[in-house]
């Protein structure tokens, strides 16, 4: 479920900074360029120059971020962790996207400590938007349910605020809510989490079912 969302966010990222760039740096800056008549022709020429100029630094961060990618597909984790490393230095939206890759590899190597760290300097990151500061909350509580000695109490902390109504994570983070209920050995509990996920029709098709079979299994 983790892997899922996390794959799904980041190639949300990944096409924003490829198709949305042009957009934002011109709602910005265009009018004052347009505004300047009188230098119009030269405001545009360095505009220019330094619009190609920032997508071609944005071009060469993505090439290092498919490379990184391809290492860590290529069971190279020690250099995809480290190449991933390297390219938070850079900052931008390809920083943010290395520390979810980052993460999502130490935990893959069965460092959950070194992958909790990294998600959780992510959601105390200010430059980073409370969907993605929440999301960092909802993997880090993933990695920490699977854990032998995990903390029950500071889990549901993690998870709390994003039950709320309206959240974006609110379905993904019940789910987790009722893993940790069968964790502890509150099947009542379990079983009223996924009650209330199986009936909602907003809940996502797959957890859906997902939620009606633990039922069926837990009956």
């Amino acid at each position: 479920m983790a892997d899922h969302t996390e794959d799904s966010l980041i190639r949300e990222i990944d096409e924003e900074l490829r198709q949305d760039q042009f957009q934002k740096v011109w709602s910005r800056y265009g009018k004052l360029i347009l505004g300047a008549a009188g230098l119009c022709v030269a405001a545009v020429a360095g505009y220019q120059f330094w619009l190609k100029h920032d997508l071609d630094t944005r071009h060469a961060l993505g090439e290092r971020f498919d490379q990184a990618q391809q290492m860590a597909a290529g069971d190279k984790s020690d250099a995809a962790v480290t190449a991933f490393k390297n390219l938070t230095e850079e900052g931008g939206g390809y920083a943010l996207l290395a520390r979810f890759q980052e993460a999502a590899l130490l935990a893959k190597q069965g460092d959950a400590a070194g992958a909790l760290a990294v998600y959780d300097e992510i959601s105390k990151n200010s430059g980073a938007t409370k969907l993605y500061q929440e999301l960092a909350q909802l993997l880090a509580a993933g990695i920490q349910v699977n854990q032998p000695d995990a903390d029950a109490a500071a889990i549901q902390s993690r998870l709390a605020p994003l039950t709320a109504a309206g959240n974006p994570w609110r379905f993904s983070a019940q789910e987790l809510m009722a893993a940790l209920a069968l964790k502890a050995g509150d099947s009542a509990k379990a079983k009223e989490i996924y009650g209330e996920l199986s009936k909602d029709s907003e809940t996502p098709g797959r957890m859906r079912q997902r939620a009606t079979e633990m039922l069926t299994i837990l009956r």
